[in-house]
């Protein structure tokens, strides 16, 4: 294996009560606290770890965005990636963007750089789609593991343990392959400072939409966005036959 590529995405930070815009076309972005998304950070530290076990002899960073995207790839630089490549994308064009996009984009950038594994986390925490590493791996067609909670090296490719609704699956996958991180893969490290600093010299190539040619036009509508419901206050009752006469009123039995 010589390259990983992994994804790293710039979203509102996990701690930010989140505000629907006036005119419910999305959320407020503007003045608020942003950072790299926390299944990315795992996706990130396992590609690092894979590089220390000289599994991988270069990890690169790919994030699609604004200019400000380039602090969350400075911050994955600082974890230990070796280089960034940043597709600049932004006002309403980056609104619009889609997970099929972005797949599109992943697939024609491991093509380029002739990567061997992607590793993307599992969803982001914005839009929740869990699309992208299913798509991209459509894209290049090539072999996936999706929530991923182990990754060993076996003898001709990867060993995966997946978290699955009903427990733990285990499978083994030829490289090239695409994977997403669940969160119990691993726990993120914390950039040291002189990693910061040496992340601030490790080089970012800048790319358009037009440079990779991912034709961007929505494949659907966001109608409206709304608040959710708010939650109606409880209330205690005394007996069962309260009970059951609350529920009938309510139209429950």
């Amino acid at each position: 294996m010589s390259r990983v590529l992994v994804g790293v995405k710039r979203v509102i930070d996990y701690a930010v009560k989140i505000r629907v815009k006036p005119d419910k076309t999305g959320v407020v972005t503007e003045g608020v606290k942003h950072s790299m998304n926390p299944f990315d950070e795992i996706a990130v530290e396992e590609a690092v770890k894979m590089k220390e076990k000289k599994l991988a002899t270069e990890v690169i960073a790919l994030s699609v965005g604004p200019a400000q995207s380039q602090e969350t790839l400075r911050t994955a630089l600082a974890m230990g990636v070796d280089r960034g490549i940043h597709i600049e994308i932004s006002g309403k064009d980056y609104e619009m963007l889609q997970p099929l996009h972005i797949s599109k984009m992943f697939a024609k950038i491991a093509q380029d750089e002739k990567c061997d594994l992607i590793i993307l986390g599992k969803q982001a925490i914005d839009d929740d789609s869990n699309q992208t590493a299913q798509m991209t791996a459509a894209c290049l067609d090539w072999p996936q593991a999706v929530f991923a909670s182990a990754i060993e090296k076996a003898d001709n490719g990867l060993k995966v343990v997946r978290e699955i609704d009903g427990g733990l699956e285990t499978i083994t996958t030829k490289l090239p392959a695409v994977i997403s991180a669940d969160l119990r893969l691993n726990i993120p490290r914390y950039a040291t400072l002189p990693n910061i600093m040496k992340a601030k010299k490790k080089p970012i190539k800048k790319l358009t939409v037009a440079d990779v040619g991912v034709d961007i036009k929505p494949r659907y509508e966001v109608v409206s966005v709304e608040d959710p419901p708010v939650r109606q206050a409880g209330s205690i009752i005394p007996d069962v036959d309260t009970l059951v006469s609350k529920l009938k009123e309510l139209g429950h039995v």
